[in-house]
């Protein structure tokens, strides 16, 4: 490595930089009563999430022994190396600089880290944002991977071996030199990144406004009036929705007996076909609060609309290394479908289980914890997503009417119903939808020809948002690659020299 870098620099090895280092301490809760026990403000792996922001306000109020605090305050310069909590999407190793700024926040309390994290404080070699700045280059490479231990769920840092690694050292005054021009740097990006994200932020709000419209009446006020004549009334709506679910239920009963008689006549193999049932509506949920809608349009409840099929909870003995792929709540995200890593079944589960079989333009929606962020996971399935089978804990849709699947669709990802749902939601630590309450709910209703213009302009404005939110996304990902393209020329002697 010495040999790529410039006359003067050097290549230490981590543990040569550091004249200290200890684990954190979590002590006991702030009522806990002992004279030898101090109050203290105690840094956890949550306040990484808003750092740069936060410096640490967040930190926990916890009382530790006087003596463990004299080892472990805090001191401007120190870095704080996270050991331990990493998981798949988030590797273990991030680190942070503790400066004037962090130790000013809840000044009256003396700061410490939680044993999740070691201190380290780097000697006098080494200029500490340098050296911070080097790590967190060194943990967004990639290359942090290599020194982490543990399972798939909880990763450790392996600290000794990571203290092996090698880090590239210009002078003092370099290194100052090389700190300024990063930060010069980085101002510039960063307000470029806040302008992107301030623009994604304005197209999420736009495209809630549009939703909001939509299920308001107001994106197709004007087609209302040049279309009055294909226009049903409140009545004749809600009419030819109960005919639509008593027919279906006529027709899955026929169904059930022949299926039942062709189960019988085969000796009883297998598993006896599941009655159908019908969902019973008599909802406890008042209208009060819901907005106004068009004279013609009425509400009406879920249930009213489909019903819904859970998935089974297969074993891992029968999964395989090929066959018909298993649709889990780890493929549902937002309007997508997510297939990183598949697990397969039989093709034989296939005839098993028909009814758990997915096909083109069904819509499926995450059972358990079914919002990210303020929007459901909930999508409709295209054909690369087919054939696959539904897993537990997630739901399908059987829609009466078939043509009302992409307005319900665009509904389910609307504020009207999001903000509703999360009120709604039961489980502490896994949240789940009740799916009974949820068939209680009440969506606006209009004819199936205003129907398909809402879905008309939604797609086409949509798209547009889609668009954009796909540039700004890529944009984003060309501004982190310069952020490493300048980490690493400054790390290579090449950021304030020229080449």
């Amino acid at each position: 490595m010495e040999k790529q870098l410039p006359n003067g620099w050097k290549s230490p090895k981590l543990d040569e930089l550091i004249i200290f280092k200890l684990g954190g301490d979590w002590g006991k809760e702030p009522e806990f009563n002992d004279s030898d026990y101090v109050e203290v403000r105690c840094i956890r792996a949550s306040e990484l999430r808003n750092w740069s922001e936060e410096k640490g306000e967040t930190a926990a109020l916890r009382k530790i022994k006087k003596s463990s605090l004299a080892k472990r305050e805090l001191q401007a310069g120190d870095i704080l190396v996270e050991i331990s909590g990493g998981g798949p999407e988030q590797p273990v190793g991030r680190t942070v600089l503790i400066d004037k700024s962090v130790l000013a926040k809840n000044a009256e309390s003396k700061k410490v880290c939680t044993n999740f994290f070691r201190l380290i404080r780097p000697s006098c070699k080494v200029n500490a944002k340098y050296l911070n700045i080097f790590l967190q280059y060194f943990y967004a490479s990639g290359k942090i991977s290599e020194f982490q231990s543990g399972s798939n769920n909880l990763r450790n840092l392996k600290f000794n071996d990571y203290l092996q690694i090698n880090v590239p050292l210009a002078s003092e005054k370099e290194q100052e030199s090389i700190v300024a021009k990063i930060e010069e740097l980085f101002s510039e990006l960063d307000s470029g990144i806040a302008s992107l994200k301030t623009a994604q932020e304005q197209l999420k709000i736009y495209r809630q406004a549009l939703l909001k419209h939509a299920f308001e009446g107001k994106l197709t006020e004007q087609w209302r009036k040049d279309n009055a004549d294909k226009l049903e009334t409140p009545e004749q709506l809600l009419a030819r929705i109960q005919t639509e679910r008593e027919t279906r239920y006529q027709q899955q009963l026929e169904e059930w007996k022949q299926e039942v008689k062709a189960w019988e006549e085969n000796g009883k193999d297998g598993r006896k076909p599941r009655k159908p049932k019908i969902t019973k509506l008599d909802s406890d949920m008042p209208l009060g609060d819901f907005v106004e809608i068009p004279n013609s349009w009425a509400w009406c409840q879920f249930g009213s609309l489909y019903e819904m099929i859970s998935g089974f909870a297969f074993k891992k003995a029968d999964y395989s290394n090929s066959g018909v792929r298993l649709f889990q709540i780890a493929n549902v995200s937002f309007s997508k479908t997510l297939w990183d890593e598949v697990t397969y079944l039989p093709e034989i589960f296939t005839k098993k289980f028909p009814e758990l079989v997915l096909e083109e333009n069904d819509v499926v929606m995450a059972l358990n914890r079914p919002m990210l962020g303020d929007r459901l996971k909930v999508t409709k399935l295209s054909k690369a997503d087919t054939p696959s089978i539904l897993y537990q804990r997630v739901g399908k849709f059987i829609f009466y009417n078939t043509d009302i699947s992409s307005y319900f669709l665009y509904f389910l990802q609307s504020t009207q119903f999001t903000s509703k749902l999360k009120e709604e939601l039961r489980g502490v630590n896994i949240p789940f939808i009740n799916q009974t309450r949820l068939a209680k709910y009440y969506i606006p209703i209009c004819s199936v020809s205003e129907q398909q213009e809402i879905v008309n302009q939604l797609e086409e404005k949509l798209s547009i948002i889609e668009q954009n939110e796909k540039e700004i996304e890529s944009a984003l990902a060309k501004a982190e690659l310069l952020r490493q393209s300048i980490l690493k020329k400054a790390f290579s002697g090449r950021l304030i020299y020229k080449e």
